[in-house]
């Protein structure tokens, strides 16, 4: 598909109509579409997809912006700054960057630069609800809502969006811990081996702590490996339930459950230590329920033990912020490491079926990303 003057390529689906992702059409952006000078130009050089985009086109989920019948895809995004409004100074053109994904709506915390925290019932999120994604030539933007990336990391910028759903649950976790003023964790678990799992073994290795990781495949496989390459312990849940390894080990500091399977929640629950912190990451749509789990002493464990469950989802600047900071560290404590998660490149958004292929059972899948120009 060559696209017209005045337009460029988007991979987009029809929200609410199962199976409809396409090549789709969509005006050239340009800086003066931003008010008040601030707008920037970015031409898309990266995204990546993840499970939210697989879902959006299963129709389970997904809005389209106000006038448009489609919604273009992609929050996970690397861009080069081609352009910039004249009230824009903290950005200039060939700057690498990453935009966030959520907008103000109308409550007090997104007034104050919490939209992550907001209690609206409407989102408004690029590539998910109301905004399109980055999963096109470019994009115009605010440069509020834009981080620079040093040029060091633009191999592997693209990872920057979903480490921050990661930042955003470890930074929660000690922001709450503060209560204890003498919080220092040394042990956590991290309950699923996908992206997330990978990323959060990460982040708290980074800060020091012994990381068992606990996934369901037995090894040898990739995830596995590069779990050990951290230094963290791997644990397949068919050979050493999350039980067994706290009934031999005892319980952790700190658990982030990401498995996107919900009753694995009351596992976390019950590895969760006195004191400690058990972050859920998981995104379960459907109605299952779970028999036999043991409510009266979970509940009883984490009144008595001063313990405490949270939620994170989507990030704010600050946790952006960290996350380029983490990933510079990463590049330095284990060189290489990060770029093994970039498993699956596809050139040219002409391409994006290999794309949804990758994401539906694709073998070997950690990251897929569509390389829409080189770097």
């Amino acid at each position: 598909m060559k696209a017209k003057n005045g337009t460029m390529k988007a991979v987009a689906v029809f929200p609410g109509r199962a199976g409809t992702v396409h090549l789709a059409e969509l005006a050239r952006p340009g800086v003066s579409d931003v008010p008040n000078g601030r707008g920037v130009l970015v031409e898309v050089l990266r995204v990546g997809v993840d499970g939210t985009d697989k879902e959006i086109n299963a129709a389970e989920y997904g809005e389209a912006p106000p006038g448009y019948e489609f919604l273009v895809l992609g929050h996970e995004s690397l861009g080069r700054v081609l352009e910039v409004g004249p009230a824009v100074t903290e950005l200039a053109p060939g700057d690498l960057v990453v935009a966030m994904v959520r907008r103000p709506g109308t409550s007090v915390y997104d007034a104050i630069g919490l939209q992550d925290m907001t209690t609206d019932d409407a989102y408004f999120e690029r590539g998910i609800s109301r905004l399109h994604g980055y999963l096109s030539e470019a994009y115009v933007e605010s440069a509020d809502y834009l981080v620079l990336l040093p040029r060091s990391l633009g191999e592997v910028g693209v990872l920057l969006e979903p480490l921050t759903v990661v930042e955003k649950g470890i930074g929660q976790a000690y922001e709450i811990q503060r209560r204890l003023k003498i919080w220092k964790p040394q042990r956590a678990a991290v309950i699923g081996a996908g992206t997330i799992g990978l990323l959060a073994t990460l982040a708290l290795r980074l800060r020091g702590l012994e990381v068992d990781t606990f996934g369901r495949e037995k090894k040898p496989h990739l995830n596995a490996g590069l779990l050990e390459q951290l230094g963290a312990a791997y644990l397949s849940t068919q050979e050493e339930t999350v039980a067994a390894r706290v009934a031999a080990r005892g319980r952790y500091d700190l658990v982030f459950e990401c498995t996107g399977f919900s009753p694995m929640v009351f596992e976390g629950m019950a590895a969760t230590g006195k004191n400690g912190v058990l972050v859920l990451s998981s995104i379960t749509g459907g109605s299952r329920s779970v028999d036999g789990v043991p409510a009266d002493k979970l509940n009883l464990d984490f009144v008595l033990g001063n313990k405490v469950m949270v939620g994170t989802v989507n990030a704010g600047r600050d946790a952006f912020e960290t996350g380029v900071r983490d990933l510079i560290h990463a590049e330095a404590a284990y060189p290489g490491w990060l770029a093994q998660l970039l498993t699956h490149r596809v050139e040219g958004l002409d391409n994006w079926p290999q794309l949804f292929e990758a994401l539906n059972g694709g073998k070997g899948v950690i990251k897929a990303f569509c390389e829409v120009r080189p770097l």
